[in-house]
């Protein structure tokens, strides 16, 4: 499967809890490999939602959100966000830019989740870079 992401806002979203740190390119691509298959499940448990209300159409709401926040004021976009939602979903399912928008907003805070706890785990290894292998342990000790 390929990433549909781009790793550059991945891994401005990884420097902005890296404090100090460096960020190995294995890191954005591990980080956004992990953004793409947790999106892929939401849009998945979202297109449950709307066929429940007898929709084919992705609204905010079914990700759990009620307000959306600008697009503008995410670093990760929205178009690869709509490929991500689509993955495994059937192609009869619409998705709505609010939904998008939500979508990109929920896989961001998700980002920076694992960034932060990256970052924690590359200091208490006593390394200077935030690696793949960071990513991978963060998953492995809370997925």
């Amino acid at each position: 499967m390929s990433v549909e992401l781009p790793f550059a806002p991945v891994d401005t979203v990884i420097r902005r809890n890296a404090g100090d740190l460096r960020v190995s390119a294995d890191a954005a691509e591990e980080l956004a490999r992990r953004i793409q298959d947790h999106g892929a499940m939401l849009a998945i448990d979202a297109a449950e939602h709307a066929t429940g209300e007898g929709r084919k159409t992705l609204m905010a709401a079914d990700f759990g959100v009620e307000q959306v926040v600008d697009k503008d004021s995410l670093e990760l976009p929205v178009a690869p966000v709509d490929r991500i939602a689509r993955i495994d979903i059937d192609d009869s399912y619409r998705v709505s830019m609010d939904a998008r928008t939500a979508l990109a907003d929920i896989l961001e805070d998700y980002a920076d989740n694992v960034a932060a706890a990256a970052a924690t785990l590359a200091r208490h290894a006593d390394r200077r870079t935030i690696k793949a292998e960071d990513i991978e342990t963060y998953f492995k000790l809370f997925d």
